[in-house]
C-alpha cells in the first residue's frame, strides 16, 4: 500500500515537471539528507512509523520463525500427532503391545521394524502409544496446577495483607515438601494409577505458579494504566481479570511448556524405578525392562530413551522461543 502510494506520487511529479525537473527537485529537497550525517526527512520518518505498525502485526509470529523453535515445534507436533492418532499409526493395537508372545528381544526387521522388547512386544508400536500415556498425565496436571496456582497467586498478591501471608505460608509448606515423597506416599496408599499421578503432579505444581503469578501482580496492580481503571469505576474481579491477568500471564505460559518436559522426565524416572502404573505404556518402564539387555538386545532400551529426549527437547526449544517472542527486554535482539 505505501509503496504503490510513492510510486503513484513520484509518476505526478514526473508528468508534471518531467524527468530531469523531477530529478533535480528531489536532490533540492533532500540535499540534508543526502550530505548531513542522522538527518532523515519528515515523509520518511512517517512512511518508517507507518510501515513498522503493519509490521508489528506480525512480529509474534515471526519471532516464533527461528530455527530452533520451528524444530521444537516440529518435534512436538510430532509427538502429538502420535498420541492422538496412535490405533491408527501403530502397526499393531494396545492390546498386541501388552500381550505375550514366544518371539522375545528379536532384532529389528521386516515385521517389527524397531525389534520386539519382552514377551515379543513390538517396539516401534509402544513408542507410538507411548506419547498418548506421557501426554495424557502431564498435560491434565499441569493445567490443574496452572488453573489453582493462578487463581491463588492472583488473590494474594492483589489483596495482600493477612491473606497474602495466609495463602503463601500454605503454597511454602508445598514447596518446602519433597516432590517425590509426597508422589511416592500417594501411590503406596491409592496404587500406581495414572490417575493418582495426574493429581500428586497437579498440587505439587501449584505452590510453583502461585509464587510465579504473584510476583507479576505485585508488579502490575502499581502500573498507571490499573490505577486508571480503578479511578473509572472498575471493581476488584474486573481489574484481576480484565486488566492485571491478560498482561502478566506471559511467565505462567513459558513455565508451561517448561514443565510439560519436566513432568515427562519425572514420570519416566519413576516408571524406571518400578512405580509406574503396569496398565499403561511408558517409556520409562520399557527402559527399566531393557537395561537387562542392552548387550544382545539394545534397541529395547536405546529407542524409548530417545523419545524421551526429542520430546523433552522439543518442549523445551517451545519455551525459549515464547520467551524470546513475549519477553519485552528481548524485542531488540
Amino acid at each position: 500500500m505505501i509503496e504503490e502510494h510513492v510510486v503513484e506520487t513520484y509518476e505526478e511529479e514526473r508528468e508534471k515537471k518531467g524527468y530531469f525537473g523531477t530529478i533535480f527537485s528531489w536532490l533540492g529537497k533532500n540535499f540534508k539528507f543526502l550530505f548531513v550525517p542522522g538527518y532523515i526527512p519528515e515523509d520518511l520518518i512517517k512512511r518508517r512509523q507507518d510501515y513498522e505498525m503493519l509490521r508489528s502485526k506480525r512480529k509474534f509470529i515471526r519471532r516464533l520463525r527461528s530455527a530452533l523453535t520451528m524444530f521444537g515445534i516440529g518435534l512436538i507436533f510430532t509427538i502429538v500427532t502420535f498420541a492422538v492418532f496412535a490405533p491408527w499409526i501403530a502397526q499393531y493395537s494396545f492390546y498386541d503391545l501388552t500381550s505375550f508372545f514366544w518371539n522375545a528381544w528379536q532384532a529389528p526387521s521386516s515385521t517389527h521394524l524397531a525389534g520386539t522388547t519382552d514377551y515379543g512386544r513390538d517396539v516401534l508400536g509402544r513408542l507410538i502409544w507411548g506419547a498418548r500415556s506421557s501426554l495424557t498425565i502431564a498435560l491434565p496436571a499441569l493445567l490443574f496446577a496452572v488453573f489453582f496456582g493462578v487463581i491463588i497467586g492472583i488473590v494474594s498478591g492483589y489483596f495482600g495483607g493477612w491473606v497474602d501471608g495466609i495463602l503463601m505460608r500454605i503454597m511454602d509448606i508445598f514447596l518446602a515438601f519433597p516432590g517425590i515423597i509426597l508422589i511416592l506416599v500417594m501411590i503406596s496408599i491409592f496404587g500406581p494409577r495414572m490417575e493418582f499421578f495426574m493429581l500428586a503432579y497437579g498440587i505439587l505444581g501449584v505452590a510453583g505458579y502461585s509464587r510465579l503469578i504473584r510476583g507479576s501482580v505485585l508488579q502490575a496492580k502499581e502500573l498507571p494504566y490499573v490505577e486508571a481503571a480503578r479511578v473509572s469505576g472498575a471493581g476488584h474481579w474486573r481489574l484481576i481479570f480484565r486488566h492485571i491477568l491478560p498482561n502478566t500471564f506471559q511467565p505462567v505460559l513459558i513455565s508451561f511448556t517448561f514443565d510439560i518436559g519436566g513432568i515427562i522426565l519425572s514420570l519416566a524416572g519413576l516408571s524406571f524405578l518400578g512405580y509406574g502404573d503396569a496398565h499403561l505404556i511408558e517409556w520409562g518402564n520399557d527402559i527399566a525392562i531393557g537395561r537387562y539387555h542392552l548387550y544382545d538386545a539394545p534397541w529395547a532400551a536405546l529407542w524409548p530413551g530417545f523419545m524421551i529426549v526429542l520430546t523433552v527437547l522439543g518442549f523445551m526449544l517451545l519455551g525459549d522461543g515464547l520467551r524470546d517472542a513475549l519477553d519485552p527486554r528481548l524485542k531488540n535482539l
